[in-house]
């Protein structure tokens, strides 16, 4: 029962029962005539009703606004992440430090044929992912992500390095990474490695960063876990990000525009951080 209703109900109880009249007081003073009592005008009424209903239809906006500001089923902010990053960014890319720890070290070979080594980039922010150098899938997606974030680092760009280790046991040529690099337009990011090798120095690779990969036949995309590291400039891991994917009805890869330009902002402000 509402209040109204409550109020309402009182009122009809008062009205049923038999009403007992006290006696008169006694008066020493003289009777004064009865007036009629006044009524309120209509515009009166009219403008009271309107107030309530005015006040009832903002406080049904404002919690409307209150709640959509605020829902409740929004997930707490992630510990430990760049103040940058906005909360709602950092659940996008399940964003999550790491234990500050030396990354584990690997020297394989680019897509110029030249020797690297994690440890040849002490000193500067990597990027580490890694990628399926004939990847149809998410993989171009990522590298699109890569080359936004590269150009929103500007200047400080030249501070980060992108480096991708292939995860393709039947594609482990220089040529191969080369031709991958080229097609995704990746070569445009002058700090750009995507580094291959022989197959067991690419499997100790895989599993000291936890990279579960699966090659069912050399034609067909590499099913492997997608993960991005953030490495300090101290060569220690600061922190992984979980890259994402949709597809069509067809089963073709794809990520609205808008989703990438978050991940290539995101990427560049977690680099950002860390190499500040």
């Amino acid at each position: 029962m509402s209040e109204i209703d409550h109020v309402n109900s009182e009122a009809s109880a008062d009205r049923d029962e038999p009403q007992q009249t006290p006696p008169a007081p006694r008066n020493p003073w003289p009777a004064r005539p009865r007036q009629r009592p006044t009524l309120p005008r209509r515009s009166t009424v009219l403008l009271t009703v309107a107030a309530l209903l005015a006040g009832v239809a903002f406080a049904t906006v404002f919690a409307f606004a209150v709640t959509r500001r605020r829902p409740a089923n929004q997930p707490p902010r992630p510990t430990g992440i760049p103040a940058s990053v906005s909360t709602s960014l950092a659940n996008i890319m399940q964003l999550s430090p790491v234990p500050h720890v030396a990354a584990p070290g690997f020297t394989l070979t680019d897509q110029s044929g030249r020797t690297v080594s994690l440890a040849s980039f002490r000193g500067r922010t990597v990027v580490l992912t890694f990628m399926d150098s004939h990847c149809t899938d998410i993989c171009p997606l990522v590298s699109r992500e890569f080359i936004d974030a590269h150009r929103d680092l500007g200047s400080l760009g030249r501070r980060v390095v992108f480096l991708a280790v292939n995860v393709n046991p039947y594609h482990l040529r220089v040529s191969d990474v080369a031709s991958f690099s080229n097609a995704q337009q990746l070569s445009s990011i002058g700090s750009w490695y995507f580094a291959t090798g022989s197959l067991p120095s690419l499997r100790a690779v895989w599993r000291n960063y936890q990279i579960f990969v699966q090659a069912p036949k050399p034609n067909a995309d590499v099913i492997h876990t997608s993960l991005i590291y953030f490495i300090g400039p101290d060569g220690h891991e600061r922190y992984v990000a979980a890259p994402m994917v949709d597809h069509t009805k067809k089963g073709v890869a794809f990520l609205p525009a808008g989703q990438l330009a978050q991940w290539g902002r995101g990427i560049a402000l977690v680099a950002r951080a860390i190499t500040q």
